[in-house]
């Protein structure tokens, strides 16, 4: 006969003083060492036990002791039954929406202008070219080199030397040729060169022609932003305008890997029809009637990927890191959100949604944390010690953020808000401030509630 419960010659003295627990009425159990018939008898709940000892019996029920169900193959077949039919439930959705969705917008389209010959406007011409082969898709550049590069080789010698594009992806210096009966424009000229250039392609623009902003920035004397720029500069109030945004790089667009955007406008059905055009198995597009959100999350999120830039190129680890892109987060759902009580005229009016988005969390995101971004790595060599006038120069892309940070105080003092982590990034730029004193101030900022 065995004895249940039988402590161990192995066990510690300590262990054997830990008899008090049980009470003094208890009788040990004995029963065959082969039998297992115990295993079937009810429990006695007459009976004492120590708290946290079960008996054989309720071992075998680990619902009844509060244990780990997923050892019970019941529960388990129906945690999986509920996740399928979840999951088919979506997906018969999916296709019962696709099956009501318009698609002929695509088919309507015959010439898309793409004015810009970056590596986001190559993109995206790539992209939409490869949509429809009968489609003509006119890219206005001004390096020559560029044109003839595209026109003769299909690619990109400046920014994409190695990926070839689709032979109707066309490349022209000449404004006319580009914008004349174009059905869409992709808008991809820097923020601080577009009215300028915008002014001087005015005569041939269509006053229906829809344009595509995918520039993000804000303009730095006039604090204007795309939505703003481009109607004024085209001497059109009413030219229809979207804005495209979201957590997107060139490379990754041009190779084909999943991303998603979103197109705001206040037009609904010129953001469906845009949606419809530039959706795709590989670029899932949203729709938003919150123009001023997309837009104000998109410029100050190249200012705050230039402060993780700083954290990175200051080696101050990842604590420092989560903590200034959090309060950046919230500095820019500070301004975007502001509403002024009696005075709702000057309020930036964007939706909180709108910043916890792909425009806005999601953008800043792919910013802030990957070494792809221009304005991270202007950051990360601003943290190094470089000048920035040398790093620049040694770029050959914009990187908006350097020219948006100079607008921030301005909008800060605009509206109102305080905007420690923007504005230091501004001082930092202005050579007012040197990295580590912008660290060493923004540490002794008041320790107030967080909001």
């Amino acid at each position: 006969m065995a004895t249940v419960l039988e402590p161990s010659a192995v066990n510690p003295p300590i262990a054997l003083k830990s008899r008090p627990c049980y009470p003094s009425n208890l009788k040990f159990q004995t029963f065959p060492l082969k039998s297992t018939s115990h295993s079937r008898r009810p429990p006695d709940t007459n009976r004492s036990s120590c708290a946290g000892m079960s008996s054989p019996s309720s071992s075998r029920r680990p619902q009844d002791t509060g244990l780990d169900t997923e050892s019970d193959p019941d529960t388990t077949r129906d945690r999986r039954r509920a996740v399928r039919l979840a999951w088919e439930k979506l997906v018969r959705w999916s296709r019962s929406w696709r099956s009501k969705v318009k698609t002929d917008v695509l088919e309507r389209t015959n010439k898309v202008a793409v004015l810009g010959g970056g590596s986001f406007g190559t993109a995206m011409a790539a992209h939409v070219a490869n949509k429809k082969a009968q489609l003509e898709v006119k890219m206005l550049v001004r390096d020559p080199q560029v044109c003839l590069s595209v026109n003769e080789r299909h690619f990109n010698c400046k920014y994409f030397p190695e990926h070839k594009l689709p032979e109707n992806v066309v490349a022209t210096t000449d404004a006319k040729d580009a914008l004349v009966d174009a059905d869409y424009c992709l808008h991809a000229v820097p923020v601080q060169f577009s009215s300028s250039f915008l002014e001087s392609v005015a005569d041939f623009v269509d006053p229906g022609l829809p344009f595509i902003s995918l520039s993000k920035g804000l303009e730095l004397n006039t604090l204007r932003m795309m939505s703003q720029i481009i109607p004024q500069a085209l001497k059109n109030p009413r030219q229809p305008f979207v804005a495209l945004s979201g957590p997107s790089f060139a490379l990754e667009l041009m190779n084909k890997l999943p991303t998603a955007m979103v197109v705001a406008s206040k037009d609904k059905k010129l953001a469906n029809a845009v949606q419809q055009l530039l959706s795709s198995s590989q670029l899932r597009i949203s729709t938003s009637s919150d123009v001023t959100g997309v837009e104000i999350a998109g410029a100050l999120k190249n200012v705050l990927a230039i402060a993780a830039g700083i954290v990175e190129g200051m080696n101050l680890g990842n604590n420092s890191m989560a903590a200034l892109v959090a309060q950046g987060c919230s500095e820019i759902r500070w301004l975007a959100t502001k509403v002024i009580r009696f005075l709702p005229a000057i309020s930036m009016g964007a939706k909180p949604t709108t910043i916890t988005g792909l425009s806005g969390t999601g953008d800043i995101m792919l910013t802030c944390f990957v070494n792809l971004s221009r304005n991270r790595t202007v950051g990360v060599r601003l943290g190094s010690g470089e000048k920035l006038e040398n790093i620049l120069n040694s770029m050959n892309q914009v990187a908006e953020g350097v020219s948006t940070a100079g607008a921030v105080i301005a909008l800060a003092q605009k509206y109102n808000v305080k905007l420690p982590v923007l504005t230091a990034v501004a001082r930092i730029i202005d050579s007012e401030l040197t990295p580590k004193k912008a660290v060493f101030e923004l540490m002794s900022l008041p320790q107030v509630e967080e909001v």
